[in-house]
């Protein structure tokens, strides 16, 4: 049926369901990493997500070591130096249909309040669009970023970010999408945002649960973050089950119990939940969407939760790839 909702399942950077996959170099610099190892390990990762029908992935955020440090510039040049094998890569993943993200660290911070700070978050994001663009990909291939801290004000904080936001080059800009936080920056805010630069909202559900102080169902929070996506781009969201395990941490020979907290990642999704938010896309008819589960069981967490949908849910399998 042509206007089905189709909701393709990814996961993020590290693979545990298969022994000996690394996600990237991630040796120390004096050792002497690089881009080709990790476009390496990337294509047994890409080999991978063929036999078990994956087509969504997080790459890792360090795919090409210390690319942008500043005290380190014989690693500036790994994009140029990869050149051919970045290309052979993007092949790959065309040929295999497979959507590949990118989501930088904590610190890449347009909103902070430190230009210099602020500066570096740009360059970090011109890096990476620069390998994605390496690659070949095209505009589905998106970069997730988060406001930022609120440093006690978060109006202000969402103006830097916007501010910023447009002074980056249109290429970079037109790769950034803003995902909701757990604590800080709602979907009113990152909605903010958007209308102020185009950026597309990534609706993160947990983030929702834990923080939404305008009350907004998180079907309708669904509804509205997907339309705010170029029709020619299928959108992404992320979907994880918070942690309930208590867990027993030990420190000077002695052991404390840590309760779970809401907004932590558990290890598996929660079946039904899960379930349920997807029927109700379905049901009402929602454009196609990519989920990204970040779960900490990774990839085992997905073809679980695959099978699963299966097994309680198979009126919606055939929606889900």
């Amino acid at each position: 049926m042509p206007n089905e909702t189709r909701i393709r399942l990814g996961f993020p950077v590290k693979v545990l369901g298969a022994a000996g996959l690394r996600s990237h170099d991630s040796r120390r610099w004096q050792n002497q990493p690089h881009l080709s190892v990790s476009l390496v390990y990337l294509r047994d990762i890409f080999l991978y997500l063929k036999r078990r029908e994956i087509q969504f992935y997080r790459m890792a955020g360090q795919l090409a070591p210390y690319l942008t440090h500043p005290d380190l510039p014989a690693f500036h040049g790994q994009l140029e130096e990869c050149s051919t094998e970045l290309a052979a890569i993007g092949d790959m993943a065309r040929q295999q249909r497979v959507r590949l993200t990118l989501h930088p660290g904590f610190y890449v911070q347009l909103s902070h309040p430190d230009p210099d700070l602020a500066g570096r978050s740009s360059l970090e994001l011109t890096a990476a669009t620069a390998l994605l663009d390496g690659m070949g990909l095209d505009a589905a291939s998106v970069i997730v970023v988060h406001v930022g801290g609120g440093h006690d004000n978060v109006p202000a904080a969402l103006d830097r970010f916007a501010r910023t936001a447009n002074l980056l080059p249109d290429g970079v800009r037109r790769r950034l999408v803003l995902e909701n936080g757990d604590r800080q920056f709602s979907l009113r805010d990152v909605l903010w945002v958007h209308r102020r630069t185009g950026i597309p909202v990534v609706l993160d559900t947990l983030h929702h649960r834990c923080h939404n102080p305008d009350a907004i169902p998180q079907l309708d929070a669904l509804k509205i973050a997907l339309a705010t996506w170029p029709d020619d781009t299928s959108p992404k969201i992320h979907v994880s089950s918070p942690r309930t395990a208590v867990r027993t941490l030990f420190r000077d020979g002695k052991a404390r119990v840590q309760m779970p907290l809401a907004h932590q990642h558990s290890d598996f999704l929660h079946p039904f939940e899960v379930i349920d938010l997807l029927q109700a896309a379905v049901s009402a008819k929602l454009r196609s969407f990519d989920v990204m589960l970040e779960a900490k069981a990774k990839d085992v967490a997905l073809l679980r939760l695959r099978e699963q949908i299966g097994r309680y849910a198979p009126h919606l399998a055939r929606h889900i790839h």
